[in-house]
């Protein structure tokens, strides 16, 4: 706990190990990308763990990351992409750049997710698709921590999202979790069709580690959720866009 908001508060963590959740994430993002996929960019890419999955499968993938420390790690483990220092409100590209752009848990830690949105659109080309993950306001716990008091306290809170908007921005002023239409809303007056819009479980990566035989269960359990309408409680939201002029 600490009486100052710091990066992890404000930004969150990025991703720093690959596991299965991140891996069936991967798998996400590479069924809904389009054809041909040539260029790809990381939008808020942390210390590169997409970059060097993406890399697999995409010929030139770039990333960009408001820390310069998450940049540093990023090129260590994917050494010559293309990587800038950028916030994602004002992306350093010409329009009509990218065939795919992730944005990967991002846009809840912006300053202007309306705008970060709009320049997301501007780089992909025409028939290009943006794959987005972001929290999902009906899932039963915060994960990104709470204040109280003037003081941060790190992990899963449960039932915050579920308050009113005027209470909950009072215990979670740092994050912005989305409902489907708050998502939605964030596109209105952009050039995309919606191709996917749904709801996905945890991977329960740290449980399966320390119990394995509890993290299948849960995994077999919530993600057969993910086949009825109770998928609305999951954890994040994956949304595919497609710009169409």
């Amino acid at each position: 706990m600490t009486d100052q908001p710091d990066r992890a508060a404000l930004r969150g963590n990025p991703s720093f190990v690959w596991r299965a959740g991140q891996a069936r994430r991967l798998q996400m993002i590479l069924d809904a990308a389009p054809q041909p996929l040539q260029r790809a960019l990381v939008d808020g890419c942390g210390v590169g763990v997409y970059l060097r999955a993406l890399q697999q499968s995409v010929p030139e993938v770039h990333g960009i990351d408001i820390e310069g420390e998450h940049l540093q790690a990023a090129a260590g483990i994917v050494p010559g992409a293309p990587l800038n220092l950028s916030q994602c409100e004002n992306l350093p590209y010409p329009e009509e750049t990218f065939d795919l752009v992730l944005s990967h848990e991002v846009l809840e830690h912006v300053q202007d997710d309306r705008l970060a949105a709009a320049e997301i659109v501007r780089v992909l080309r025409v028939g290009g698709r943006a794959a987005i993950f972001v929290p999902n306001r009906l899932f039963p716990f915060e994960t990104h921590g709470h204040y109280w008091q003037g003081v941060y306290h790190f992990g899963n809170t449960p039932l915050i999202n579920y308050l009113p908007d005027s209470l909950r921005s009072q215990l979670a002023p740092h994050v912005r979790a989305y409902s489907h239409r708050d998502l939605l809303n964030l596109f209105i007056g952009q050039p995309v069709l919606v191709r996917r819009h749904t709801q996905i479980f945890p991977g329960y990566d740290g449980i399966n580690a320390r119990r394995p035989a509890i993290g299948r269960l849960l995994r077999t359990f919530t993600y057969a959720l993910e086949q009825t309408p109770l998928t609305t409680f999951g954890i994040s939201h994956f949304l595919v866009v497609e710009k169409v002029e």
